[in-house]
């Protein structure tokens, strides 16, 4: 018999297969975004709709987001009243300020109103001030109280982040009750969700009935007695990271959201903490390569604007490596080979210490990082970079002696590339622990001090080294 776990050659999807397979899931497809192309330049309004009625909200949203803004209004005229406002909720934010311009306030009403109050206020919060508060104002009284609440909330909070429609039983009910309260056309379920959230009379939540167990379970047998008490609840100050990182590490698909009173006053469900994790690691990536923000779809002067601070910090720093090396620019005179040879060193302490850096800033990010094992790990990287340094050492050593037959300068490059890797290491690892600790996120600086760090006692490293040892 054939052991189950054994997958035979002929079962695997060729790539043609694999991408065919991919095509029936993901609707825009080449063909499609072609044939939608062809009618926003004939302006066919009527082939437009039928073009996009059979996608999902989800792939119009990247469709707009390939689209320059004069075809995307062309869309928004010809979806008209029709428009899904899922859309907006899965598109690029600087995309949705973009057509929000084109829609009046009428039109927004109509689709806030269509939309769940966590991503209601994931598009008002976007808008300028004075949009906003135009916006509020044509809403109905409840739900404008709904969202002035949540905008009291800090930015990137649990409290912008979580969704006001909760299911919740009180916990003396049956399962039959509660699955007929359901049912009723007086709950008003959300369109999605996971659990239902029992609560006691001050509206504290006690427990949490997962769907699963609600249908499984006999009528008669009290919610009580099958609910999973004390659920975790998230502060609704709580910031959006910390939220995930609970999700993350106790593997929760919806939470109640609290006030100081613990009062029940939301929940947040997994897609949202999805969302949240790829904002989150994007940010990250974002400003390791120092850029503050998404300009993907920012036009030239926006986008130039956004990079240019950075840029001019890694001048600024660039000219302090340099100051270093203008100190001996005597032995580079006598010793040309120097020259040849010290960018080597400084790219390899700068790679060594981005690899340390970027395993340290994920760490810190998903709470791996902490003061108690810190020391601990920091140990790790010096031994890794001196490691590293030594065997890379023997290599440029030799190959420094061979290319200038001189086993003195082999000698020379391959101390200082032991010293350069061990404090990359070294840097590597403190630099973000420091940066945490003063309340600065990591990922934001630390890559320009690390490079400074890298640059200089590199260069510095072998430039002196050869100052004492060749002149």
């Amino acid at each position: 018999m054939a052991d189950p776990h054994t997958i035979d050659a002929t079962d695997k999807l060729s790539s043609a297969e694999a991408d065919e397979a991919f095509d029936e899931l993901y609707g825009l497809t080449d063909e499609v975004s072609d044939a939608i192309d062809d009618a926003i330049e004939a302006g066919d309004q009527v082939q437009i709709r039928e073009l996009l009625e059979p996608l999902h909200a989800a792939d119009i949203a990247d469709l707009m987001e390939r689209l320059t803004s004069g075809d995307r209004e062309t869309v928004v005229d010809a979806l008209g009243h029709e428009m899904d406002p899922e859309i907006l909720s899965y598109m690029d934010y600087s995309v949705r300020e973009d057509i929000v311009d084109y829609l009046d306030t009428e039109q927004l009403v109509n689709l806030v109103n269509d939309l769940e109050t966590d991503d209601a206020v994931d598009l008002i919060e976007d808008l300028d001030e004075e949009e906003q508060q135009e916006l509020l104002e044509a809403l109905p009284a409840d739900d404008r109280l709904i969202y002035r609440q949540s905008l009291s909330y800090p930015e990137d909070s649990a409290g912008r982040l979580m969704r006001h429609e909760v299911v919740t039983v009180p916990e003396i009910w049956t399962v039959g009750e509660t699955i007929d309260y359901m049912r009723s056309d007086d709950s008003e379920l959300p369109d999605d969700f996971y659990n239902v959230t029992v609560i006691d009379p001050s509206r504290k939540p006690v427990g949490s009935l997962p769907l699963s167990k609600l249908l499984s379970t006999r009528r008669p047998v009290s919610v009580g007695e099958v609910m999973e008490p004390e659920p975790k609840q998230i502060p609704v100050a709580m910031d959006q990271e910390d939220v995930a990182f609970f999700f993350r590490q106790y593997g929760l698909v919806e939470a109640p959201v609290v006030d100081d009173a613990g009062r029940l006053v939301g929940v947040i469900t997994v897609d949202d903490i999805v969302e949240v994790l790829d904002e989150e690691h994007e940010e990250d990536i974002l400003k390791l390569g120092g850029v503050r923000e998404d300009d993907f779809y920012s036009d030239f002067v926006e986008t130039t604007r956004l990079r240019f601070s950075w840029l001019f910090v890694n001048l600024m720093t660039a000219i302090l490596a340099s100051l270093v090396i203008a100190l001996f620019e005597a032995t580079i005179e006598k010793v040309v080979a120097l020259a040849v040879l010290m960018p080597i060193v400084a790219s390899m302490g700068g790679n060594a210490g981005t690899q340390t850096l970027t395993v340290a800033v994920r760490a810190l990010a998903v709470n791996e990082l902490t003061p108690a094992n810190a020391m601990r790990i920091v140990l790790k990287e010096v031994l890794v970079g001196s490691a590293n340094g030594v065997v890379f050492a023997i290599i440029m050593g030799a190959l420094a002696w061979l290319w200038f037959s001189d086993p003195s300068i082999g000698g020379v490059i391959a101390a200082a590339m032991v010293i350069n890797l061990l404090i990359a290491g070294f840097a590597g690892t403190m630099i973000p622990l420091v940066l945490d600790r003063l309340d600065i996120d990591p990922a934001i600086g630390s890559t320009v001090v690390l490079t400074t760090v890298t640059d200089v006692v590199g260069f510095f490293a072998f430039l002196g080294l050869a100052a004492l040892v060749l002149l």
